[in-house]
């Protein structure tokens, strides 16, 4: 028997600490390699830390509420194993099952090549990995097992139970595989998705007995501490252009219905707007910025944060990185993705991390503009409003007629510090022209 310690998992790249939300397990339980221990906080992210041995709980290290640094150790665990924390240093390969992390990499058996962030959809376990590695399971066909996990994560039994209908020749093609992967939850009774409820709130009357007390939930703080912050950090100001969007309504009428059968996914007007922006900084690279001290960052990646109200009414704020190496459809496809698994709360921490430019579709709660707040160390976010339909001036060479066009607001808020009101007001007036010259011939 061995006492040994299990750490804070790394979760994201930018990740270096997270909050322990709940102990799933207590001192003296008995837990199983992979199982869940305790559930953990990383900014807007909650997940849960599966087990990186089988053992007894033997002490927790932290309490919940605690924040606690990655690998620092968060509980000791009585396993089987020969080797003890008081022996000394702890093998590399110890070492590298406590501390697990969601974007692990693999060399895989069969050569095809490291198993890293950038590959993988959803997180697995050294555990998992080994298995895989073990049986020969590539990289592409790990992706295709349903995990009853959180968030579709698979497990020491899902795996287990795969490998054994693959060696009973049960298993299906790649394609029913797939068919599997991407069904509904509904659909699949062996994928149990972590959907984002409401929060309980500790409510209690005023003494008068009117009012109501309202405890604010974690996230709610978060947010709440995060605006006062971009306040108190930039001073904001905010331009407005109204464009005519008829084109582009017109075109996405006409293109949905076929992109939905053949994507399977709903074709909105959000990539769009991003596509818009994406060329804009392009031309105005000095808004994709940051500002450090007294030092300007001119960004090279345009990662695109895109904010999305939750079930719970909270916002999240996933981020498309290198969105403009993705064309209409792609950025189309992972839009709906982020959007999807964020109302899930399916999204890995380093997708809410490393945006340099934010929109926000006020449009979609049927307001027709809004002066949003910087996520900071951003300095531009922009708002689109709802698409409405008014009476106006149509400049033709024959001349100029009154007719009905599809117009919209948009609004962008900057970091005055660094932006002036010349880049901030033609930064915008910039994307509304892209939305006004969108080709409407193109396919999807």
């Amino acid at each position: 028997m061995a006492l040994v310690e299990m750490i804070m998992p790394k979760m994201g790249e930018s990740v270096m600490e997270g909050t322990i939300l709940k102990w799933l397990k207590q001192p003296g339980d008995k837990i199983e390699e992979d199982e869940a221990v305790l559930e953990v906080a990383t900014d807007k992210v909650d997940t849960e830390v599966p087990a990186p041995f089988s053992g007894v709980l033997q002490e927790i290290l932290a309490n919940e509420g605690d924040v606690v640094e990655v690998d620092k150790p968060i509980a000791r665990i009585l396993t089987e194993s020969k080797t003890s924390i008081e022996d000394g240093p702890v093998e590399e390969e110890e070492k590298l099952v406590m501390a697990e992390a969601p974007q692990p990499e693999m060399e895989m058996a069969n050569g095809v090549g490291n198993f890293d962030k950038s590959e993988a959809s959803r997180f697995y376990s050294p555990l998992v990995m080994n298995i895989a590695k073990k049986e020969n399971i590539t990289i592409k066909e790990l992706e295709l097992v349903p995990g009853t996990g959180n968030g579709g994560r698979v497990t020491k039994n899902d795996i287990l139970n795969y490998v054994s209908s693959r060696q009973g020749g049960t298993v299906g093609t790649e394609r029913e595989l797939q068919s599997i992967s991407t069904q509904t939850p509904n659909e699949n009774k062996n994928i149990q998705p972590v959907v984002a409820q409401a929060p309980t709130e500790a409510r209690t009357k005023s003494l008068n007995g009117h009012d109501e007390i309202i405890e604010m939930d974690r996230m709610r703080k978060m947010i709440a501490d995060r605006m006062v912050e971009s306040k108190r950090i930039a001073p904001h100001v905010t331009s407005f252009v109204e464009a005519d969007l008829t084109t582009v309504f017109d075109w996405r009428s006409r293109e949905k219905r076929a992109f939905s059968e053949r994507e399977g996914s709903n074709l909105t007007f959000t990539p769009i707007f991003i596509q818009a922006i994406v060329k804009a900084i392009k031309d105005f690279p000095m808004i994709n910025i940051s500002v450090k001290e007294d030092k300007i960052i001119v960004k090279k990646d345009i990662n695109i944060g895109m904010a999305v109200a939750l079930p719970n009414g909270n916002l999240i704020v996933p981020v498309i990185k290198n969105a403009d190496h993705y064309n209409l459809s792609g950025l189309a496809l992972k839009v709906n993705d982020l959007a999807e698994r964020a109302r899930l709360n399916q999204l890995k921490p380093d997708e809410l991390t490393g945006g340099t430019y934010t929109i926000s579709n006020v449009g979609t709660f049927g307001n027709v503009m809004g002066t949003p707040i910087l996520v900071q160390p951003q300095v531009g976010i922009m708002a689109f409003g709802t698409i409405k339909k008014k009476p106006a001036v149509i400049e033709t060479p024959q001349g100029d007629f009154i007719g009905i066009r599809k117009m919209m607001f948009l609004s962008h808020s900057y970091d005055h510090r660094v932006v002036d009101g010349s880049l901030g007001g033609m930064f915008v007036r910039k994307v509304a022209d892209y939305l006004e010259q969108f080709d409407d011939t193109q396919k999807i």
